[in-house]
């Protein structure tokens, strides 16, 4: 059955501009999960053709969705309906896992590389270690449900992890069960564009906006327990704060 058949035709005698009447359509199609998340909506000339309208009308309608983050155009592939966006609170220290499962979705993490090695400079100042201590080192590309949410850098002091070989799915959880779970972090966050190596890894193109989240995690002691560098999709990712006066 064709949207227009499961929606009914514009109103062409409504002074409401014919792009803003389409767009409304196409917007409780999507809410009405007539299209569901990760679905393609009909293409301009299809949408032209079912509609009676012009592609500039549909391309309008198109565009205002797309500024909502309702669908994002993915090129050479046509219009997708987009995931909810998922917001991170930095009022709370929680891991990506406790992020996902709290609003309902499935993460899961595809290793890239679990290495162990002496600190680097930049490693021994923001984790407060001597030089040549050991550091294990955690890469993956973090996922909810099908959809690529972020790459990470993870390093964590030896004393923290009796090996490398102890992290499993979740990072926290091998920490927790070290007894070195940190109890609290200093975030800092920054605009970014990916570029093209990340984004080939994501899937997503060269250049797209995202949020780079460095965390540092500190133990109960004082002792910082982890150093980790995470750059999440823009478009996939709210950062929200709460702040009391």
């Amino acid at each position: 059955m064709s949207l227009i058949e499961r929606v009914g035709p514009l109103q062409k005698d409504d002074p409401t501009p014919l792009y803003l009447q389409l767009q409304k359509v196409l917007r409780d199609a999507v809410e009405g999960q007539l299209v569901k998340a990760e679905e393609a909506i009909p293409t301009e000339r299809d949408l032209a053709e079912e509609f009676d309208v012009s592609r500039i009308t549909v391309r309008k309608a198109i565009d205002g969705l797309v500024a909502d983050g309702i669908v994002t155009r993915r090129r050479g592939a046509g219009t997708f309906v987009t995931r909810p966006r998922v917001e991170k609170s930095f009022s709370k220290l929680t891991s990506f896992s406790e992020d996902m499962v709290s609003r309902g979705r499935k993460p899961h993490s595809q290793w890239i590389s679990k290495t162990a090695g002496a600190v680097t400079p930049e490693e021994a100042l923001s984790l407060g270690l001597s030089p040549g201590s050991l550091v294990y080192r955690f890469h993956r590309i973090r996922y909810a449900d099908d959809t690529s949410m972020a790459l990470e850098y993870a390093t964590i002091p030896a004393y923290c992890l009796p090996s490398v070989e102890t992290v499993g799915a979740s990072l926290y959880e091998a920490l927790e069960a070290a007894g070195h779970l940190p109890v609290r972090a200093l975030q800092r966050l920054r605009a970014v564009a990916f570029t093209a190596e990340q984004a080939e890894i994501l899937g997503i193109e060269a250049g797209t906006p995202g949020l780079f989240i460095e965390r540092r995690g500190f133990l109960a002691d004082g002792r910082t327990a982890e150093f980790t560098q995470s750059f999440y999709r823009g478009d996939a990712y709210d950062v929200v704060a709460e702040l009391n006066g």
